[in-house]
């Protein structure tokens, strides 16, 4: 078997279908051939949205960078749910493999392939290699880092014990990596990172690409951009027509042609003065931009784009955002909410699911891999917004305190904002006394002599 039909399978020990074999040579005949087996592939040609959108797109370039700035700026946090209320963010060593996922590399460049990838082609995998070439669970030791895995050589293997893949035991056996005159790897559903944040309605596990249904935006933008850069190829005039007379020859009217194309198309003899004789006559239909009116036309269609991609054309910096009010403090600050919430938060919500695959989590009940966004300059309110908090944060641990709970509980009441969580001590007013512990003794009755 030549070394790009091979299918790595390691050794192990689990419940799966009869063709998990550590036999190469079985699981990969079981694997092409087996009736439970079917495939999961991307949709989209992701080498084609590469050069066509990405690559030759301002607008979706500019739109891809404004989600990736925004996306690579969180951190990873473990977070234990108690009585179904968040506790605080802590961290251990082993969030260290997201902070240098590769030699050179930081969780913003983990989260940049990660979100370039799933708006390429809807779906971003990961695993673990290490360098004596174990994947997955297997990898192991200082050498361990996360590998990418580029989505359009990633098939999701699906199997059902029915035989029948619509059935609903149907279910992600693994991953194969497939890349061309490469060595094809199988993976377990526990050690690949599977992001894909917008669910493809065609397929059962598979992401889709958000840029899929504004295939159209997209081509009609670049239309118009290369109208206008023909119109100034074309020595910025719009439809020149020129006239000669009726008995000119075929040879002088080719010759003529030539000859004006040479003194007058192109922006180099752009706005220069034509000299016509010979019975000529010339006549502009239009002869400006302002005409075709290009800013309405496209202004459109990147809106559109951009609410595909779940980003406010002001953050982008559109031209539709960069008119009117939209500028102004309160709608500006709107326009960042509308974004953080709508997109970036439910992003960082599905990443951290995904990467928590590659991890073992530290012991206790409902712990999970959650994000840390506190040192997001994007998401900071303005000064006075945070002065403003801080000073009703400060009032109401005045008031518990004062209240009689103990300091403890109030620090966590002010960071989860459940109430469930305060505790008593017992003691009250502002003195925070025990029950008549301030009263003062009784007088002694007056001797007679007083008296």
């Amino acid at each position: 078997m030549r070394r790009s039909q091979r299918v790595l399978v390691r050794r192990k020990s689990f419940s799966q279908p009869a063709f998990w074999s550590s036999d190469a040579q079985s699981a990969s005949t079981a694997l092409f051939n087996g009736p439970m087996y079917d495939r999961e592939r991307i949709a989209n040609d992701f080498e084609g949205y590469i050069q066509s959108a990405f690559k030759d797109n301002g607008v979706v370039f500019s739109i891809m960078l404004a989600r990736m700035a925004l996306f690579t700026e969180a951190r990873f946090a473990w977070r234990q749910f108690v009585n179904g209320q968040a506790k605080s963010l802590f961290t251990n060593e082993e969030l260290g493999i997201l902070e240098r996922p590769w030699p050179g590399g930081t969780t913003g460049d983990l989260l940049g392939r990660m979100i370039q990838d799933a708006d390429l082609a809807g779906n971003a995998y990961h695993t673990m290699v290490d360098d004596h070439g174990r994947f997955g669970a297997s990898a192991a030791g200082p050498s361990r880092r996360i590998a990418r895995m580029r989505p359009d050589w990633v098939s999701i293997i699906l199997g059902s014990r029915s035989g029948n893949l619509r059935d609903l035991d149907t279910r992600p056996l693994g991953y194969l990596y497939a890349p061309p005159e490469a060595e094809k790897v199988l993976l377990l559903p526990n050690e690949v990172s599977h992001f894909s944040p917008i669910p493809d309605p065609e397929a059962r596990f598979r992401g889709m690409s958000w840029l899929t249904p504004v295939l159209r935006e997209i081509k009609a933008d670049k239309a118009a951009s290369k109208h206008k850069l023909k119109f100034f190829e074309q020595g910025a005039t719009i439809s020149t027509v020129v006239s000669l007379d009726k008995e000119i020859t075929p040879e002088k009217f080719e010759a003529f042609v030539a000859k004006m194309r040479a003194q007058t198309e192109g922006v180099d003899n752009a706005y220069r003065t034509l000299y016509l004789g010979g019975g000529a006559d010339v006549t502009l239909n239009g002869s400006s931009m302002k005409e075709l009116d290009f800013k309405a036309t496209q202004g459109a269609g990147e809106t559109r784009i951009a609410s595909a991609g779940g980003v406010h054309p002001v953050v982008v910096g559109l031209s539709e955002g960069l008119q009117g009010s939209s500028l102004n403090a309160g709608n500006f600050e709107a326009a960042i909410r509308f974004t953080a919430d709508k997109t970036i938060r439910p992003l960082w919500r599905n990443a951290s699911g995904s990467l928590e695959r590659l991890l073992k989590p530290p012991p206790g009940k409902g712990v999970s891999l959650w994000y840390d966004d506190r040192d997001v300059a994007f998401l900071r309110d303005n000064s006075k917004d945070v002065a403003e908090i801080q000073a009703q944060q400060a009032s109401t641990a005045k008031s518990l305190l004062d209240g009689g709970f103990t300091p403890e509980s109030v620090i966590e009441f002010l960071d989860t904002g459940s109430l469930t969580v305060l505790k008593h001590s017992g003691l009250y007013s502002v003195q925070l006394q025990k029950p008549g512990a301030g009263e003062l003794p009784p007088a002694p009755d007056p001797s007679p002599e007083e008296a």
